[in-house]
């Protein structure tokens, strides 16, 4: 449940449950509930998570799950994902049976038909909540009020009721409790303000850029007083945000129905201009974005690349150190986004880096096939019995609530001699228990095989696997991973205890 609905609500749940089950002569012996949390992910979702375990590792003796709707089992935006986790319980042999669903045992097709469709009503349903909550949302921003987020440094959260009358200000952490109420932000402390002010009079009146303005404030024993170092970026962000001058503006990222955040284009923006009492003048706000604009945007396509053939020239060669330092062109930060990166516009000059680059052609390859090849791996291990979850650390699992487990791709780097070599780094030995290695072929597209170290025998953090390596390196070396996924597999103590007794000793 992720909200009060009366209809949904966990009491009603349990009630149509057990009269479900007293028509049908079955007894209860287990309940599990997920209170407050969303349907779209199995993540956070430890009932269900727990419900899983139990059954797939045989740790209830029961012959049915009963389960209110399609819709309590999950919104899963792919239904595929909603029928994975119920073909994993049936596989263990134990059907999952929703008690408001007219599902009929008597035709299994029909039935199968019907529960495909609820999966993907389910996950409509929630696209079109979401939909209508963002809308709610717009409206509210366009009334000028705060929707989540920090305020920022020279700002402050305050509460308001209905009426816009102050209820107080919020501090770090602190929500709002009424639903009548909302959030506005106003200006915080004088000496915030007066830092901010002296961040844009800086930047406009006396020409300086972002880090020389840091590096100042670093050395101020009045302005270096927080938490926080300044940097280049802090000062960016400040002479760039519309909030300093009362603006309101939301939707420049999103993350709707817990899917990855995505920067949105600036006609999707939601915006209130005026909506809370401004700290900088409009006036010197818009001078800095326009320096901050002429930057990149004073200069055509053409002339941004005469400027680098005129730089080519006269250096030789061509870096993004060089461009920076250089006083006629614009930062190699300008190259990058007008042209794609800096490697295109350099082929654009004709100038071809001695380095190779190719490089970094493969690194984004890998670096874009990592979640599909962790995903396969997380998906075999639930097959086979086990299941993961997230362990709050990159790149590792938690493997069957018993061990954390770290997935690398190694890179081939073929040498001039043709010889090939895979550097592994093991950065997070002391966190996980198991580190899984990838080793990619020549081309770095396939595996080649796997390596499989336990933490414990990683007596080094970087380790160079070349085509033939010594045998203890090759005692870790598997041409699959059946083996690791039997490994891991669960069985019940009663077999175990069979096999046991029928061992025959040596």
């Amino acid at each position: 449940m992720s909200t009060d609905n009366q209809k949904y609500s966990l009491y009603n749940q349990k009630l149509f449950i057990r009269k479900y089950a007293a028509e049908n002569g079955m007894v209860i012996v287990k309940t599990y509930q997920d209170e407050g949390k969303s349907g779209l992910t199995v993540s956070g979702r430890q009932g269900l998570q727990n419900l899983i375990e139990d059954v797939t590792q045989h740790k209830l003796n029961v012959e049915a799950i009963l389960v209110y709707d399609v819709s309590r089992f999950g919104r899963f935006q792919d239904p595929d994902e909603s029928g994975f986790y119920d073909f994993l319980l049936k596989k263990s042999g134990i059907p999952v049976i929703y008690c408001a669903e007219p599902v009929s045992k008597d035709n299994p097709e029909m039935s199968s038909l019907y529960l495909v469709i609820q999966r993907h009503a389910a996950a409509a349903y929630s696209k079109n909540l979401s939909e209508k909550v963002f809308a709610g949302q717009k409206n509210l921003i366009k009334r000028g009020y705060r929707q989540g987020g920090v305020a920022g440094f020279g700002l402050r959260r305050s509460l308001v009721d209905e009426n816009n009358n102050s209820k107080g200000i919020l501090s770090s952490g602190q929500r709002k409790s009424l639903q009548s109420d909302r959030v506005i932000l106003t200006k915080g402390s004088e000496s915030e303000v007066s830092i901010i002010n002296y961040i844009y009079s800086e930047f406009v009146n006396n020409k300086k850029n972002e880090n020389d303005i840091a590096v100042e404030l670093n050395k101020s024993p009045q302005y270096n007083k927080y938490d926080f170092k300044w940097t280049k970026g802090r000062v960016h962000q400040i002479l760039t945000n519309e909030k300093y001058i009362g603006n309101n503006v939301f939707n420049k990222t999103s993350f709707k129905l817990k899917k990855k955040h995505v920067k949105n284009p600036e006609s999707s923006w939601v915006r209130k201009d005026n909506a809370f009492e401004s700290l900088v003048s409009k006036e010197i706000f818009y001078k800095a974005r326009e320096i901050i604009l002429n930057r990149s945007n004073k200069f055509s396509d053409s002339e941004l690349l005469d400027n680098l053939k005129l730089l080519l020239a006269q250096k030789g060669l061509l870096s993004g150190i060089i461009i920076d330092e250089d006083k006629i062109c614009p930062s190699s930060c300008v190259y990058r986004n007008r042209f794609g990166g800096l490697l295109n516009a350099y082929k654009l000059v004709g100038y071809t880096p001695k380095r190779d680059y190719q490089y970094l052609k493969i690194n984004n390859y890998l670096r874009s096939i990592y979640y599909n090849e962790s995903q396969k791996i997380i998906n075999a291990i639930s097959l086979h019995g086990g299941w993961c979850e997230d362990s709050g650390f990159d790149n590792i699992i938690k493997v069957n609530d018993e061990f954390y487990l770290s997935i690398t791709i190694s890179k081939c780097k073929t040498l001039s001699s043709g010889n090939r070599r895979w550097r592994i780094r093991f950065s997070n030995q002391n966190i996980c228990d198991i580190n899984l290695i990838i080793r990619m072929n020549s081309d770095n597209y396939s595996a080649l095989d796997f390596y499989i170290f336990p933490s414990i025998d990683c007596l080094t953090s970087d380790t160079l696997l070349k085509d033939i390596n010594s045998a203890n390196l090759e005692l870790y070396r598997f041409n699959s991973l059946e083996l690791f996924y039997s490994i891991i597999s669960r069985k019940s103590i009663k077999d175990n205890l069979w096999n046991y007794q029928n061992m025959t000793l040596y």
